[in-house]
């Protein structure tokens, strides 16, 4: 039983992808673009955005500073204004770097917290007064497996994920009774430029192409939680459930950290 309101078909569907221009906003783009739909892509990367469009007419570019609540709210009135409404936003930006306890500084903090949570929070305050206007609509928030349970390296990072998973809980809550979708995305561990950067070896690996493709097919079924692949979500969220006793033995003997 779905979760969501269903969305319009692709051919009529207005979408906004906010971290358009590699790994899973681009790939996801490029695959709404193909089903027909309507897509605005963001990031900062003019040259990277323009290749993602391909030319293609139902393609529009928006280029801007997801951390700049400024920009989006400027890009969002532009884009509202030219189809006259928009059917889902899906936010995919994020950034990535691992962080013991011991390297722990406001700096590093600070600059994960901007782009993985803060900014997602702003843009979500910035879109919803006219979706609920609107009466529908839906927002898609890219989180990850990494937020379900602490883990060693993501100190910050993992903190980040996990707030947004309370954040789009409690949206959905929320929003629900007043006819919008919210979609929680968390993805396993998907080849990006950021994952390339990784030294260790990570499960379950899949292409930014197969993640475009289960985000498509969990948002059409009215997915709350969108989470791939599943061969490994379903094992971390055994995991959840552990007593922290063995949970905590597991991940040092897994991780041998």
């Amino acid at each position: 039983m779905a979760l969501n309101p269903p969305l319009p078909a692709w051919p009529n569907c207005r979408v906004w992808v906010i971290g358009a221009s590699t790994g899973i906003g681009a790939a996801t783009s490029r695959l709404l673009l193909a089903a027909g739909a309507r897509v605005a892509i963001s990031a900062r990367q003019v040259d990277l955005l323009s290749q993602v469009a391909d030319g293609q007419a139902n393609a529009r570019i928006e280029p801007l500073d997801f951390t700049d609540s400024s920009q989006v709210a400027a890009a969002w009135q532009r884009i509202r204004a030219a189809w006259g409404g928009l059917d889902l936003i899906l936010i995919v930006a994020g950034t990535h770097a691992e962080i013991r306890a011991w390297e722990l500084t406001e700096h590093n903090a600070m600059a994960l917290l901007e782009t993985n949570l803060h900014a997602v929070i702003k843009t979500t305050a910035v879109v919803l007064p006219a979706l609920l206007a609107q009466g529908n609509g839906a927002i898609g928030i890219v989180s990850s497996v990494a937020g379900y349970r602490g883990l060693p390296k993501a100190l910050i990072y993992g903190a980040s994920k996990a707030a947004l998973i309370y954040f789009a809980e409690t949206l959905y809550l929320d929003l629900h009774p007043k006819g919008l979708g919210v979609y929680l995305i968390n993805p396993g561990f998907v080849k990006t430029p950021l994952t390339d950067k990784n030294e260790f070896r990570m499960p379950h690996l899949i292409t930014a192409e197969e993640a475009a493709t289960a985000i498509a097919h969990g948002l059409v079924a009215g997915e709350f939680e969108i989470d791939f692949p599943k061969a490994f979500t379903r094992q971390l969220k055994f995991l959840r459930i552990l007593p922290y006793r063995w949970y905590f033995a597991l991940i040092r003997k897994v991780t041998g950290l």
